[in-house]
């Protein structure tokens, strides 16, 4: 089912209009709120920067494989190109 031009626009009107025009919120952020919200950000930081140390031994071994096993054909194709030049 394809939704016309027009009916698309006018949904997004009334989103629009819906965020637009809303009330007060009766809240406040008391210190805590924003103290856990710091916690949150650190943590978060903190365990990415850990998920990566972990893993990085994977990674470094996968790309130094990739780019040695590259040298070695390399390596292999001048060997024989040389023994073939020879015979």
């Amino acid at each position: 089912m394809k939704l016309s031009t027009s009916l698309m626009y006018s949904i997004f009107l009334a989103g629009l209009l819906f965020l637009t025009f809303t009330r007060d919120a009766c809240a406040y952020l008391d210190p805590g709120s924003g103290s856990y919200i710091i916690q949150l950000v650190v943590a978060g930081l903190l365990g990415g920067s850990l998920a990566v140390k972990i893993f990085w031994g994977n990674i470094k071994t996968f790309f130094s494989a990739l780019f040695s096993k590259e040298e070695r054909e390399k390596e292999q194709k001048e060997t024989q190109s040389g023994k073939n030049d020879s015979e």
